[in-house]
């Protein structure tokens, strides 16, 4: 009996050693990616089964990435001969497209690793190659385990690994596969992506009989210290009141799961403004699961605040609301970041499959069931010419190759002509998981950019996030109205404290992107005239360990700024107020969609990348030189004349960016 369990162990002990020798990672392959860290609310509960399917992306490298900057400048830079002349989506397919080497040698790959030809399809940009494959087969081709992650938060279950591996050959072909490292961004009643619905209730009837007029003597005898209504915005940024709609234009704005309730919406035309009609409703564009929203459980505080802010300013314009259900998806860690909003509404992006590789259009589907995953999203929205989004993610947790393909997806809108502008946070120099480093006190940046509208009365406030680090979108940071002043005196940087949690304007500098040519002298104005009093690296935050606070070299955030603070609001059946930067990014977009509108009917084009005119005419912003925006158990940075990584180049002054913007070609 002794000697039958010896041999039996024997045999057990040489089979594994067998099968670790038959795993074993090849010396022809080297790490990818690998993971450092996972949140705490994120938990292994074990394996996948080995013939689980799963869909399996590989992101192929981009040509001309290195000129990318150089093209966008090209048709934004107010100076170029060629500016307004934007790019159709079949030629940035042409010029971005991976090499036909680079799709060969991944093909050959996957071919040599026992995929077969007919398994394999390209996707309409050649960006990514798609198969569905099984857990076991998907482990042996990476030479990694998945395991399953459970959020404790919201009950999301998510496949992802610790790292993955490719032959060396083809690594500098690779952006990044998945499933991989990286952890889902949408994340259902995730406080720091999911919109927190309260507010401070201010009142009982909220019925403001404002009149809709320019006279100046109206417009400053308002109160905007203590409630920003639509007239107060219009004061402060002397917006006039809009009389046309050009049929080409429509203000987009971006949700994630949040839908408008028609009531509140009435409640607010019928209160609070005296030009727009009861049944005024913007126009959906229902993304993958979107569903209209109709359970009341669905009805955000997000989508109200960005559609109450922005009518009065764009009305009779109308407004088109991206709604998506992304984090509903989340078990599917191939779907990234906005992709099913890119998908819909950028030709150049779409991930539908090449139809030379891919027989019905459709994409490689491991859930036939699910009809949202397969069904062809390429194009099938125009894209609005501005498009206000408030949602993100912090840096830390998002890998480096993912945010640096991310953001060019944001450079290929703006070649197209189209204007993208993404809150800049709430907690000042922090990060929704506060700060980095071994003693936590590094400034944490985030990507691409969120804000989560806060209570006035500071609960809660520390759940947003927000950044607009990529260097091809526009940042919005936040103002306040101080005590007593009225709407034609200067604003102050975002900041409110009840002792614990603190509702301050994001900005600061990027971990991940380095700062962008046409904001460099900007930054160097303010280093030489405002220099930060706190030690600095240069470079990622993770080689500069202790010996600094923020990096030196990154793109600095935001590039402007609007008021988020006690923003008049209609929600669930009452009045209040409620703050954040995603009151202040809807409106500076409804303010630039407006001016949109004015080009259109003189016959020009749309604006597309913000940036390059912005830093070129700072006159044509209000200046902010009072405030900060602390955290991290600092005073964070401080608002100074020209740009700073507090309030960016200042507020709109619509006359002065009218006049700037359609002078333009």
């Amino acid at each position: 009996m002794t000697i039958s369990r010896t041999r039996v162990l024997f045999w057990i002990v040489l089979a594994t050693v067998f099968c670790t020798i038959a795993n074993a990672l090849p010396p022809t392959h080297v790490i990818h990616e690998k993971r450092d860290r996972v949140l705490s609310e994120w938990r292994s509960v074990g394996q996948p089964k080995p013939e689980s399917l799963l869909l399996v992306r590989i992101g192929l490298k981009q040509n001309n990435l290195h000129r990318a900057n150089e093209y966008l400048l090209d048709v934004s830079h107010p100076q170029s001969s060629n500016y307004g002349k934007y790019w159709s989506a079949d030629r940035i397919i042409d010029t971005f497209s991976p090499s036909d080497h680079t799709i060969a040698l991944a093909r050959a790959w996957l071919i040599e690793s026992g995929i077969s030809d007919a398994r394999i399809s390209l996707n309409r940009n050649k960006g990514w190659l798609e198969l569905v494959a099984t857990a076991k087969e998907a482990e042996e081709l990476l030479h990694t385990q998945y395991f399953q992650y459970w959020n404790a938060q919201t009950g999301q279950s998510v496949l992802i690994c610790e790292q993955y591996h490719v032959p060396h050959g083809i690594q500098d072909h690779i952006d990044y596969i998945e499933p991989g490292i990286r952890l889902p961004a949408f994340q259902q009643q995730q406080p720091f992506l999911h919109k927190r619905d309260n507010i401070l209730i201010h009142g009982a009837s909220g019925q403001m009989h404002l009149p809709d007029s320019d006279n100046p003597d109206v417009l400053t005898s308002l109160g905007c210290d203590k409630l920003i209504t639509p007239d107060c915005i219009r004061a402060m940024y002397k917006i006039p009141l809009a009389t046309k709609s050009h049929p080409q234009n429509s203000l987009g704005i971006f949700q994630e799961d949040n839908y408008f309730h028609a009531e509140d919406l009435d409640l607010f035309f019928e209160n609070q403004t005296t030009n727009i009609p009861p049944g005024t409703r913007p126009l959906e564009a229902m993304i993958a699961n979107a569903d209209g929203g109709g359970s009341p459980s669905k009805f955000g505080l997000e989508s109200a605040l960005d559609l109450q802010v922005a009518y009065p300013i764009v009305h009779p314009q109308t407004i088109t609301v991206y709604q998506t259900n992304d984090h509903l998806d989340a078990q599917d860690s191939s779907r990234g970041f906005l992709d099913s909003f890119l998908n819909a509404i950028d030709g150049s992006y779409c991930t539908d499959c090449a139809s030379k590789h891919c027989g019905d259009g459709k994409r490689a589907n491991p859930n036939p069931s699910s009809e949202s995953d397969s069904r062809v999203l390429c194009g099938i929205y125009k894209p609005a010419n501005v498009i206000s989004i408030s949602y993100g993610g912090p840096e830390q947790n998002f890998p480096v190759p993912y945010q640096r393909r991310q953001c060019n997806e944001y450079m290929k809108l703006g070649l197209q002509g189209v204007s993208v502008l993404f809150a800049s946070g709430d907690n000042g120099v922090a990060g929704h998981d506060g700060c980095l480093g071994p003693s936590q006190d590094i400034f944490s940046p985030t990507f691409p950019a969120k804000s989560v509208p806060t209570p006035h009365n500071m609960v809660l406030m520390k759940v947003n996030i927000t950044t607009s680090s990529c260097p091809y979108v526009t940042s919005v940071g936040g103002t306040k109205v101080l005590p007593e002043h009225t709407p034609s005196e200067p604003e102050s940087a975002l900041y409110n404290s009840d002792g614990k949690n603190i509702l301050s304007s994001g900005g600061g500098f990027s971990n991940v992107f380095q700062a962008p040519s046409y904001q460099e002298a900007a930054i160097s104005k303010y280093f030489a005239t405002s220099n930060p009093n706190y030690p600095f690296y240069e470079g990622n935050w993770t080689s500069g360990g202790d010996s600094g606070l923020y990096n030196r070299l990154g793109r600095g955030y935001p590039d402007v700024a609007a008021v988020a603070d006690n923003i008049a609001l209609w929600y669930e059946g009452k009045f209040g107020h409620t703050g954040g930067t995603s009151a202040s990014t809807p409106i500076f977009a409804a303010i630039i969609n407006r001016i949109v509108d004015e080009r259109l009917a003189i016959g020009k084009g749309p604006l597309g990348f913000l940036n390059p005119v912005l830093y070129d005419n700072e006159w044509a912003l209000n200046d902010i030189v009072d405030g900060s925006n602390p955290g991290c158990g600092t005073e964070g940075f401080t608002a100074a004349v020209g740009w700073d990584p507090v309030t960016g180049l200042g507020t709109p002054d619509y006359e002065k960016m009218s006049q700037l913007f359609l002078d333009l070609p």
